[in-house]
């Protein structure tokens, strides 16, 4: 609850609580217990039998021989002049006492709340109807207002070395904390820095966090929004808020502005249907020219984060805005070895721990995977009551992450069962049959995720270059689960539905993307992006009906050429099949060197990219 609302609360209770007492009050006041009626003694003081009369205000009480008793007389007149005119003579009074109460101070100061009350209730009603009244201007005024959180830089929470597997970003921007530290050094010496700086990369490594660290790095205020806060449904009101953000930047001049997944606000302008007058458009507009007008003095970076760089306008990457290019690229076996030391500080682990087994089990992760991988195998520590995170929780840790939670509870045959050891043994076979392929890893058939069972096949070095030779090898090792089913069972299952579906794309990329295929080195069918009601229509034919067909035939020829060395292959290794399917069912699950004593591996080198069958 917001402190207005809270004084407006507490005001109508103070309120309302005064106004009870004073209505039990009033009613304490105004009601008696009436014993007799004024009639009954004014006969009674005529007859002598009562000695003594007590008013107070216009309760009596008459004090008899016997006891008292109480009773009302009228508030327009005094007692003395109602008694006179029911027949009381004055010398039948003087034989009575009357005595008469001074009214007490808190019936006075009833009397003045009871008239003054009811003015300060009107008045603080008035007051608080003009304040919310003018609360709601404020906000009418301030919603072109810029929504970004200035964070200060006295006290870094993110510096570089809370950053890790990035060195080349790292060192690109050093340049940005030296100038923003140091202006004077290249002014002097003629040289701008980048007014702009875009961050690249997949999701999850790590752009946003690297501009904390160089706000923490340069110690200077940082202002963060997010691209879609500036987009509203009013046309007019981004673009404020863009002037607005830039207004509040010079004021605290040397600063850093991120705006992260900039994207949604600086695509491609006129690539929809709202022509060039639309919201984002405007604001896009207003972005630009802010940009571009900066004076050489202001000491105020821009940094942005997407993984949609292909999709920004050209005038948003042109020199003078952002133009410097940052990329955050996946990290390789050291760099992951790096981020895992960073997420690991504070936390109580093992002596056995091995950080650079774990970054080798983990190709393809990015910064985001590692920190969920190490989270994950600290809850699992915890709830299996450990006080210290061993080797074993983690690499279970990583397998959660690929493929999910175990499913020990999921019931299935036994003839299912057998099926699914042979499918999964019939991965492992054609994955170390094949030179080329990933050294087999891990065989289990406990299911996990959304898969019954899996095989798992690390490199043994990070590659950038895949040959052809590694992709067929890859497809022979995808269609080992189906060819096994074949070949021991006479029948087949859908268990291969997504292996089928993997090769079947890798060898329609390997015709149409790679080059790799009796069409020559050509590629088919253009991506672009195109906004079209909402939908992202990203590629574009541009060959014939002809050329369709001869696609897909080398399509098929692929497969089919994997497909036939899988079955030869499988025939050939028909004994190993079927003492690694018999291992599996005893033990559910192997390590790579209880695999390698069924079937050995070629003594040919091995790396490539990981695959999970």
């Amino acid at each position: 609850m917001k402190p207005r609302n809270q004084s407006f609360f507490v005001y109508i209770l103070l309120m309302v609580a005064i106004a009870v007492m004073l209505f039990y009050s009033a009613r304490q006041t105004t009601t008696t217990e009436v014993g007799l009626t004024i009639n009954q003694l004014a006969a009674d003081i005529q007859a002598g039998k009562v000695s003594r009369v007590v008013v107070d205000e216009n309760k009596l009480r008459a004090i008899y021989a016997d006891g008292e008793k109480q009773t009302q007389k009228e508030p327009e007149a005094t007692l003395v002049e109602q008694l006179i005119n029911l027949g009381v003579t004055p010398a039948e009074l003087q034989s009575t006492i009357i005595e008469v109460k001074a009214p007490g101070a808190w019936v006075n100061v009833l009397s003045i709340l009871g008239v003054i009350l009811p003015v300060i209730l009107f008045a603080g009603f008035i007051w608080i109807i003009f304040r919310q009244a003018q609360g709601s201007n404020n906000a009418a005024m301030s919603f072109g207002k810029s929504r970004a959180r200035m964070f200060s830089g006295d006290q870094p929470t993110v510096t570089f070395a809370d950053v890790a597997g990035v060195e080349e970003a790292k060192e690109e921007l050093q340049e940005v904390v030296e100038f923003l530290k140091e202006p004077q050094k290249f002014i002097t010496l003629g040289a701008r820095i980048p007014k702009g700086v875009l961050l690249v990369g997949p999701p999850g490594t790590g752009k946003t966090l690297m501009a904390k660290a160089v706000s923490g790095e340069a110690g200077v205020p940082f202002f963060s929004i997010s691209g879609s806060e500036f987009v509203e449904m009013f046309v007019g009101v981004g673009a404020s808020r863009v002037r607005d953000l830039f207004e509040q930047a010079k004021r605290h001049s040397p600063c850093i502005v991120f705006v992260d997944e900039i994207d949604a606000v600086g695509r491609h302008r006129g690539a929809g249907l709202g022509g060039s007058h639309d919201e984002r458009e405007q604001t896009l507009n207003q972005m630009l020219v802010e940009m571009d007008g900066f004076d050489t003095d202001t000491n105020v970076i821009i940094m942005a984060a997407t993984n949609r760089p292909d999709i920004l306008d050209p005038a948003l990457l042109r020199p003078g805005r952002f133009d410097r290019r940052v990329v955050l690229d996946r990290p390789d076996v050291r760099g992951r070895e790096a981020i895992l030391r960073v997420h690991v500080k504070g936390k109580p682990l093992a002596p056995d721990i091995d950080l650079s087994v774990l970054a080798k089990s983990t190709p393809g992760f990015v910064g985001a995977d590692l920190e969920n991988m190490v989270n994950e195998g600290a809850i699992l520590a915890a709830r299996r009551n450990k006080k210290v995170v061993g080797q074993l929780e983690l690499e279970e840790a990583i397998e959660r992450v690929i493929a999910g939670p175990e499913r020990k509870s999921r019931l299935i045959t036994s003839d299912e069962k057998r099926v699914v050891a042979y499918h999964e043994a019939g991965h492992a076979i054609l994955m170390t049959a094949m030179p080329e392929s990933n050294p087999v890893q891990k065989i289990t058939i406990v299911p996990r995720g959304m898969y019954g069972g899996f095989t798992r096949g690390l490199p043994a070095e990070d590659l950038t270059l895949v040959s052809r030779k590694k992709l067929m090898a890859e497809m022979v090792g995808l269609l080992g689960g189906r060819v096994a089913e074949e070949l021991v069972f006479d029948d087949v299952t859908s268990g291969a539905s997504n292996d089928i579906e993997r090769v079947t794309q890798l060898a329609r990329n390997m015709v149409t993307r790679l080059g790799m295929s009796d069409l020559g080195p050509m590629v088919f069918g253009q991506k672009e992006e195109m906004i079209f009601l909402g939908r992202e229509i990203s590629e574009q034919r541009d060959y014939s009906e002809a050329v369709a067909e001869k696609i897909d035939q080398e399509v098929r020829k692929l497969v089919d050429s994997a497909y036939k060395t899988a079955k030869e292959l499988m025939t050939t290794y028909r004994s190993q099949l079927d003492a690694t399917a018999q291992r599996l069912l005893e033990v559910e699950t192997m390590s790579r060197e209880e695999f390698e004593k069924i079937f050995p591996p070629p003594t040919s080198k091995r790396s490539g990219t990981p695959l999970l069958s």
